[in-house]
This record gives structure tokens, sequence and C-alpha cells, in this order.
């Protein structure tokens, strides 16, 4: 008898908390479009209330801690959706827990000691569960540290750790497709972010740049080399979204990705 695969794990949203109104737009189209999956699929609505790591002071960083948390809620409340955030201070924690489903830290974060227990803790006392994303200056067998870590206080099913890519010279990043493999071996899910890893850091000077007609090829690599799961932010007009607009999917785009990647998670 065939074993019941779990779903494949989507997370997807804007970049950044822009509204209330452009985040209950962007949840309501990608449950809508995302249903036909069925229970082939987890959708996680992804929205950060600020971020902390932009390339320039004068970037917009998000309605903040309170607003946002605000926002995600009434996500979760009209459109039953599982919901995700950045946090970036051990003392966020515990408030972030008490709204979101998923903490996420950072990938420059990643080695924040202080950090990973703070959200391990708040995570254990509220069941939810911690999204590391590995920093690019990490390669994915150093992940292990960080999964021991968190596992002070959480159970390895509630330990998700991310490849976004490793930097590799000068404005670029290179994803390791055997990562997924090697950091699914200590236990815990493995995410790709097609978005932030077609990222060219500081490729516009003020501003991240990218390539994102890189972003389907290496996701559907990712499902092939194992992951569990894909992260990808999505806008109505990227071209016009305050954050990560050179890498953001259309709005529109994501049901047809996603029906590309889960026809390759089916067979892995």
């Amino acid at each position: 008898m065939a074993v019941k695969k779990d779903p494949l794990i989507i997370f997807s949203g804007p970049c950044v908390l822009e509204s209330e109104d452009l985040a209950m737009e962007i949840a309501g189209k990608l449950k809508e479009d995302l249903s036909i999956f069925g229970d082939e699929v987890k959708l996680y609505f992804k929205g950060s209330f600020d971020k902390a790591n932009r390339t320039s002071f004068d970037s917009y960083r998000g309605p903040g801690i309170e607003k946002g948390l605000a926002i995600l809620e009434k996500v979760k409340k009209d459109f039953g959706l599982p919901v995700i955030t950045d946090f970036h201070l051990p003392e966020q924690a515990d408030a972030v827990a008490s709204v979101v489903d998923v903490l996420q830290v950072p990938a420059f974060l990643c080695r924040q000691t202080d950090l990973i227990l703070a959200g391990a803790k708040a995570c254990h006392e509220n069941n939810s569960i911690l999204k590391i994303k590995k920093g690019q200056f990490l390669s994915p067998e150093e992940t292990e540290n960080i999964v021991k870590k968190a596992g002070h206080y959480l159970k390895k099913d509630q330990i998700y750790l991310t490849e976004r890519g490793t930097s590799f010279g000068y404005n670029n990043l290179v994803v390791d497709m055997a990562s997924f493999q090697i950091m699914k071996s200590f236990g815990v899910k493995a995410i790709h972010d097609a978005t932030h890893c077609v990222q060219k850091p500081g490729g516009l000077g003020t501003a991240t740049g990218g390539k994102r007609d890189q972003i389907l090829t290496l996701a559907k690599a990712a499902v092939a080399s194992g992951a569990d799961g894909v992260f990808m932010e999505s806008h109505p007009n990227p071209a016009k979204a305050l954050s990560d607009s050179a890498t953001c999917l259309e709005l529109g785009k994501v049901q047809e990705i996603v029906q590309s990647l889960l026809a390759i998670y089916r067979v892995v």
C-alpha cells in the first residue's frame, strides 16, 4: 500500500506588509487559487511586520509589530489560513508566537543563539513552528548546530530549515541542491526559498536586484531534490512592491507554478 505523502508546503505573500487591504487581497487570491489542489498543498500566508535588514536606510520597513500582527491575525480569522512572519529580537518572540503559526528567523540572524532559543521556547509554549533560514555564509552541514539549539525546546517536527542560497563571489547566490537532503538528515523539514535565492544582493545600489526568470527552474530542481516545501513571495504588481520588487512573483502566476511543482513532488 502506498504511503500518503505529506502535503507540499507553500509559504506565500508579500515580502513586507504594506497595508491591511493589500494583505487581505493577496491572502484571498492565494487561498482561492490554491484550493484546487485540496489537501495536497499546505498554504501559509507570509508577511513581515518589519524588515530590519534593508539595504538602504530609506527603504520601507513595514507597519511595525503591533499593526503587523493585527493584520496577520485578521488574515487568520477571515480566511482560516495559518500565517508566518519574521522576528528579529528575542523579546519579540512571545508576542509573535501568540499570533502566528510559524516564526521565521532571518538568514543573517541564524547564528544568534539568544534569538533561536527565545523563538524555540515561544514555539514550544504556543505549539508553533520555528523556521530558520540558512545563512548565506553557512554550509548545509553547519545547520545541524542550529537544529540542536532549537531542539532544547522543540521536537524535530517543529523545526524547519530553509535554503536561500549561498554567497558566491560578488552580488550572487548559488543554491546547492544537495542541501535539502543534508538538512533533512537532521530530522527536520527542508524548505526552498524560491524568491530570495535568485536575489542579487545590493545589485541596484540602494536595493537588492534579482533574476526572477530563474525562480521556476530552481524551484523545480529543489522539489526534485527533496525539498518539503517552497517559500515564494507574491504581489499583485511586483514592480510596485515596497520590498523585493525584483524577485517577488506576480500573484496571478502562483497557481501555475505550484501546479508544476506539485507534479514533480508527487513522483519524488
